[in-house]
């Protein structure tokens, strides 16, 4: 029985787990999107959504403590600076939707996602087809 026992373990030890939770959201935060399996999918979306509650607050304190979530500066700067701000909810900022079962061992695979994906997606989409432009120019 698992009375008092939260989280799942993923048949892996500590250190790893963090190491792979810690890498799906850092990924997640770089990518706005990412396909990983269902569990893996609700476990990250615990800690990302406590690490997007901090830099909502934006504060030097908040930084560090999303430092000690995700010790990844230029991915903790980014959501800072460009995601935070276009956020426009209190809670809830992010979604897991069911989408396929994977070709290998038939394991639920799901896509983790902003729920805001296409507003803090634009955005940044425009800055890239603007560089574009600009290389093509010169």
């Amino acid at each position: 029985m698992r009375h008092k026992v939260a989280g799942k373990g993923f048949g892996r030890n500590t250190n790893h787990r963090k190491a792979l939770l810690r890498n799906l959201v850092t990924s997640l935060f770089e990518h706005l999107k990412i396909e990983t399996t269902a569990v893996k999918a609700k476990e990250a979306k615990k800690i990302a959504e406590k690490v997007i509650t901090l830099s909502r607050k934006g504060d030097l304190h908040s930084r560090r403590l999303a430092l000690s979530h995700i010790p990844n500066k230029n991915v903790i700067t980014r959501l800072f600076t460009e995601i935070a701000p276009k956020i426009d909810r209190s809670s809830g900022y992010l979604r897991v939707v069911k989408s396929r079962f994977r070709a290998g061992d038939n394991s639920d695979m799901a896509i983790l996602e902003f729920v805001d994906y296409e507003s803090i997606k634009g955005e940044s989409g425009k800055k890239k087809e603007k560089k574009k432009e600009q290389e093509e120019k010169k």
